[in-house]
């Protein structure tokens, strides 16, 4: 009976050791920038916006060695979106953006790069800032529903760390804050180019 228990507890470690080996998770911290394409629109309504930086944490599971599930949740610290209403109205709202997204990942292996590209649905939050950089008191937190995509790489520095960079794109709305006056039927490709570091475990 004992020998059966031995070889039963050598058994679980070396399959959670062979597990370890093959680092089938990752998580990864990242510094992200968010620029905002200009945006007219049928309703009279121009929005642009100036550029925010942020970050954002993932999590990778790995399905096979080259498909991966990935969770992701990136927050920027402040931006302003500036409407023009007619040529005439403005106004301006310090935002803070939150993304919460899942994608599907396909990575190809050459050598010590390993190119991605990636997909999948995603939530966004926008949440207007009371400073003075926000003109109007009437604009609230927004939450749209859209979806994240994009390309990249990541560079072995070690066996349990990555270098990784990619660019990705953010599809949602453009945000009016839930405020009719800002609404311009029209949505946003946000570009979101991004560096960190990966830990393999």
């Amino acid at each position: 009976m004992k020998k059966i228990a031995l070889l039963g507890f050598l058994l679980a470690v070396l399959v959670a050791a062979g597990r370890a080996q093959e680092s089938r998770q990752d998580v990864s911290l990242s510094g992200i920038g968010l620029i905002e394409p200009f945006r007219a629109s049928q309703t009279d309504v121009q929005v642009s916006a100036n550029s925010a930086l942020g970050a954002m944490a993932s999590y990778r599971f790995m399905l096979t060695p080259s498909i991966a599930l990935e969770a992701n949740y990136g927050i920027t610290y402040q931006n302003k979106i500036h409407y023009v209403i007619s040529n005439t109205n403005n106004y301006l709202v310090s935002t803070r953006t939150q993304e919460m997204s899942g994608a599907l990942v396909k990575s190809f292996v050459f050598k010590k790069w390993n190119p991605f590209v990636e997909g999948g649905p995603a939530a966004f939050i926008f949440l207007p800032i009371r400073n003075t950089g926000t003109t109007s008191l009437d604009v609230r937190r927004q939450t749209t529903v859209g979806a994240v995509y994009g390309a990249g790489f990541a560079y072995e520095l070690s066996p349990s760390f990555d270098l990784r960079g990619e660019y990705r794109g953010m599809i949602t709305p453009v945000p009016t804050f839930n405020y009719t006056s800002l609404k311009t039927n029209k949505w946003y490709n946000i570009y979101e180019p991004t560096i960190g570091v990966a830990y393999h475990f």
